[in-house]
């Protein structure tokens, strides 16, 4: 049996593990147990209930989180020179392509988001292998693929994320800082879960959001009661 850490045990005895809350009362509990010495990210964990080995019931997509993410987002815009001081004036870390794309090849990958216009998805399919393994491709579903390049920069270094729901049929999504007062953690976090209830598949039977949790970084996860969110 795992043995468990003197800190986590702390963190345990703050809170009832067999009950739930609300997504208020679970942030302030958070910020009570969380004990990195960093500022912990805030992760919520939404099971679902779909099969996503099905295409009709795959679940992504993208939400402006109203009070950012608090994380410092490394945006890379590949783009065509026309596009380049718009890509810049908006914020963007770099801009550029062929040499950009040559580097990705090489193994650079010290970005959260790339940033592309439909006219280079071309020149990117050879950076799938690279790429895909770290969420990093450009698509058009989360708005990385557009020509308002300046546009979509500016909506993820505000805070627009993207999810998709893994093969065990969870959405997994970074949402806040610990560091945020409990009134923002919980309206992030609202603001995800409303975006899934909008995007139930008409295909999916039964329950359709089966559990919500609320944790921190090595923190332990908190159960949501779904009877407080509205929409459920």
């Amino acid at each position: 049996m795992a043995r468990i850490s003197k800190k986590r045990k702390e963190a345990l005895s703050k809170f009832d593990a067999t009950q739930a809350y609300s997504l208020e009362e679970a942030a302030k509990i958070l910020k009570e147990i969380s004990y990195t010495k960093f500022d912990a990210s805030v992760d919520v964990d939404v099971r679902l209930g779909v099969d996503p080995r099905k295409a009709d019931q795959m679940v992504r997509g993208v939400v402006a989180l109203p009070h950012g993410t608090g994380k410092t987002v490394k945006v890379l815009v590949l783009c065509s020179p026309d596009k380049e001081e718009e890509a810049k004036a908006a914020g963007a870390d770099y801009v550029g392509l062929d040499d950009y794309i040559s580097k990705i090849e090489k193994g650079w990958t010290d970005i959260d988001v790339i940033i592309t216009m439909p006219t280079v998805m071309a020149k990117l399919g050879r950076l799938g292998k690279v790429l895909g393994p770290r969420g990093l491709m450009p698509n058009p579903k989360s708005g990385t693929v557009t020509l308002e390049v300046g546009k979509a920069v500016q909506e993820v270094k505000a805070g627009k994320i993207d999810f998709k729901v893994d093969k065990t049929g969870i959405i997994h999504a970074g949402v806040a800082k610990v560091s945020f007062d409990t009134k923002k953690i919980a309206e992030n976090a609202l603001e995800l879960v409303q975006t899934l209830i909008k995007l139930k598949p008409s295909s999916a039977k039964g329950t359709y959001v089966k559990s919500i949790s609320l944790s921190s970084t090595m923190s332990p996860g908190i159960q949501i009661d779904k009877s407080t969110i509205t929409g459920l």
